[in-house]
C-alpha cells in the first residue's frame, strides 16, 4: 500500500514538472513562462519529495524533505519576482496581447 501511495505522489509530481517544462516551451513571454514554471515546478518537486518520504519512512529523509520544501516555497516566488522585475526594468518586452501593465502605472521613468 505504501508503494502505491508513494507512486501516486511521484507520478503527480513528475506530471507537474512536465507541465512546467511544457510551460517554458508554450508560453509567449518571459513573465508568463516564469509564472508557469515557478508554480508548477515547486509543486512538482514538493510532491516528489513527499512521495520519497512516504516510501522510505525515515525521519532523516522526512526532515530533509520538509526543509527542502520550505526552502523552495520561500525562495522560488522571491527569485521569480526579482528576475521578473529586473527583466521589466531591463526592457524585456511584454507579450503583444498584454492588456494591463500595472507596474508601468506605479513607476516613473527615473527608476528604470
Amino acid at each position: 500500500m505504501i508503494e502505491i501511495l508513494s507512486g501516486i505522489f511521484l507520478l503527480l509530481g513528475t506530471l507537474f514538472i512536465l507541465v512546467s517544462a511544457i510551460g517554458i516551451l508554450k508560453m509567449p513571454d518571459l513573465y508568463t513562462r516564469m509564472s508557469a514554471t515557478t508554480k508548477a515546478s515547486t509543486l512538482g518537486i514538493g510532491l516528489v519529495l513527499i512521495g520519497t518520504t512516504i516510501y522510505w519512512q525515515d525521519f532523516g529523509i522526512a526532515s530533509r524533505a520538509v526543509a527542502i520544501i520550505v526552502f523552495l516555497l520561500i525562495t522560488a516566488p522571491v527569485a521569480a519576482h526579482i528576475i521578473g522585475r529586473a527583466a521589466y526594468f531591463g526592457k524585456v518586452p511584454l507579450w503583444e496581447k498584454t492588456k494591463i501593465d500595472e507596474l508601468k502605472e506605479k513607476t516613473d521613468d527615473s527608476e528604470g
